[in-house]
């Protein structure tokens, strides 16, 4: 189960084609386009640790667009390596850190009184990194395997959307409290995620491994 379905995914890549055609004909490569995400994502993080928490929002709600086009032009115009897939899983993980790790900046520099929840802010921040890189890795480490393993309550762009859309709109909210509580369900749904991905893998591997029954009985 996946919290955004399939057909809002189908509008948002029907409404994008025409931007990838753009910078197909512009003749940019999707390995620039993963670079540009990357460089956003980590404005994004410097901007959620100095306080501007709309326009981190802003700049990560960006880069999850910019984070799309990548592979759909190389799709597009032929040009999926190896390497490409490597460069675009690799500079993902770096964003999926940064960005918590800005939040957590964020309520470390805040000053006396201006946040509750500072210190647990911190520490969720910092399991938040922890659960959406394992989110990831387990999809990663899975297909190694042969194991097409896109299970889970929530991946990278549920992440992106869940955290940048509520604090566009109203900032860290009272003291901080919105962006905490954000963070907090993000944690809780990656971490399940994880257990989900755990879960698949060992039913997928167990029941390859599992002996035939013999014909005849039931």
């Amino acid at each position: 189960m996946k919290l955004i379905p399939k057909a809002v995914e189908r509008v948002f890549y029907g409404l994008t084609r025409p931007l990838v055609d753009g910078l197909i004909r512009a003749g940019v490569g999707p390995n620039l386009i993963t670079t540009v995400g990357t460089l956003l994502v980590v404005a994004s993080a410097v901007a959620f640790g100095v306080g501007q928490v709309r326009l981190g929002a802003l700049l990560y709600l960006l880069s999850g667009v910019v984070d799309t086009l990548d592979g759909a032009v190389a799709r597009a115009n032929g040009q999926v390596t190896r390497f490409g897939a490597f460069y675009d899983s690799t500079l993902d993980r770096v964003g999926d850190g940064a960005t918590f790790m800005g939040i957590a900046v964020f309520y470390l520099l805040a000053p006396p009184g201006s946040v509750v929840y500072r210190e647990p802010a911190i520490i969720i921040s910092m399991v938040a990194i922890i659960a959406s890189l394992l989110v990831s890795y387990a999809r990663a480490r899975a297909e190694g395997l042969g194991i097409d393993c896109k299970v889970g309550l929530v991946q990278r762009a549920e992440r992106i959307i869940g955290l940048s859309v509520p604090t566009l709109v109203w900032g860290p909210g009272p003291q901080g409290v919105l962006l905490f509580w954000i963070v907090a369900v993000l944690t809780v749904a990656s971490l399940v995620t994880v257990v989900q991905r755990f879960v698949y893998v060992y039913q997928v591997t167990e029941g390859a491994r599992a002996p035939e029954a013999p014909k005849g009985t039931s």
